[in-house]
């Protein structure tokens, strides 16, 4: 099971590609299409660019292995929030599409049956 490798990668960068692949799976699942991985620009970047049910879907993905900082969920500051918002305006400067947008966060707890995942979509505006 994927989940109880997490706490034996030997970094948070591994944890996070780990939590992102796991993330991606369960979206795809629920009819997420997937576009772009791990979209960067200056501005900042999307963990997963994606269209579901005809909406532009920007991504935040977080995953925890425990809860002594809260739940992943809770981990997705303001000022992250603004460094999405300007990663996705670059985005559609260069993709301009008529389609609605919006933020989506995908938030994976570690427990002890495994992965429990937090949907949240239209997580924020700005």
């Amino acid at each position: 099971m994927a989940g109880s490798r997490f706490r034996d990668l030997p970094d948070t960068r591994a944890q996070g590609r780990l939590g992102e692949d796991e993330a991606e799976q369960w979206m795809v699942e629920r009819g997420y299409r997937i576009l772009e991985r791990n979209y960067s620009c200056r501005s900042g970047e999307i963990d997963r660019i994606a269209e579901l049910e005809g909406v532009l879907c920007f991504v935040e993905i977080k995953a925890r292995a425990n809860r002594a900082f809260g739940e992943a969920v809770e981990a997705i500051s303001i000022k992250k929030q603004r460094r999405i918002a300007r990663a996705a305006s670059y985005y559609l400067a260069r993709n301009p599409t008529d389609q609605p947008c919006r933020f989506d966060v995908v938030a994976l707890d570690l427990r002890v049956g495994g992965w429990v995942f937090t949907w949240v979509p239209d997580a924020f505006q700005l």
